[in-house]
């Protein structure tokens, strides 16, 4: 990158914390009798990473889905625990990101009771900036609008040619270009990295050490 480098953001579920099927679970769960039967996976996995009450207005073809977003929280809260984990090697990227200076943030469409038990759970809390974890109570223009990836660059008093967004989703990279800072996919991610490339990922990683070289620690 031409500017130094000072932060990293970071998505969370399906980027850094392997939340898949526990989100995958909470759907079909919270969704039964709502859905038709042969309602699945498939289904679910190209809306991961927008905001939940569109994900299940669309499933569930209502405008109305207060009943069903209390449902999902509260079957995703009791399933937590048994489903999360962070993915290979993060807990360690995230150690020498620290140590090198470079600041963590989290943008994310996840609600902040989630995001910091999650956090928290796969031990990653503490490397990451506590004001710069952007949810989705904190922002009037989810992704794919830049208001929350700006939200953390401010937090952080940086400017966007300072930092880079790592994520899983069409969303986090139109997100991170619109606000623009560099976007990287991940190639783990289930839509696929042809998918995040064609989406405008300036940079895709296949292990999440490969930020070591792209923020210049190696």
């Amino acid at each position: 990158m031409a500017t130094q480098l000072k932060a990293i953001l970071f998505d969370l579920d399906g980027t850094i914390m392997d939340t898949n099927e526990l989100i995958i679970q909470t759907f079909l769960d919270a969704l039964k009798g709502v859905v038709p039967s042969e309602f699945s996976r498939e289904h679910i996995i190209p809306s991961m990473g927008l905001p939940l009450t569109k994900q299940l207005q669309l499933f569930s073809g209502r405008e109305q889905v207060e009943d069903l977003v209390l449902a999902y929280r509260e079957i995703n809260l009791r399933l937590h625990d048994e489903y999360v984990s962070a993915f290979p090697y993060v807990t360690d990227v995230f150690a020498k990101l620290h140590e090198a200076g470079i600041r963590i943030g989290i943008v994310t469409t996840k609600i902040r009771l989630t995001t910091e038990r999650g956090l928290r759970y796969v031990g990653l809390y503490d490397y990451v900036e506590p004001g710069a974890i952007v949810t989705i109570e904190d922002v009037t223009h989810p992704k794919p609008d830049p208001e929350p990836v700006q939200r953390a660059l401010d937090a952080l008093g940086i400017e966007p040619g300072e930092a880079m967004m790592v994520g899983d989703s069409i969303v986090d990279i139109q997100s991170a270009e619109a606000a623009g800072v560099v976007s990287v996919g991940v190639a783990w991610s289930l839509k696929g990295e042809v998918v995040l490339k064609e989406s405008g990922a300036r940079h895709i990683i296949h292990d999440m050490r490969d930020l070591f070289a792209l923020a210049g620690l190696e």
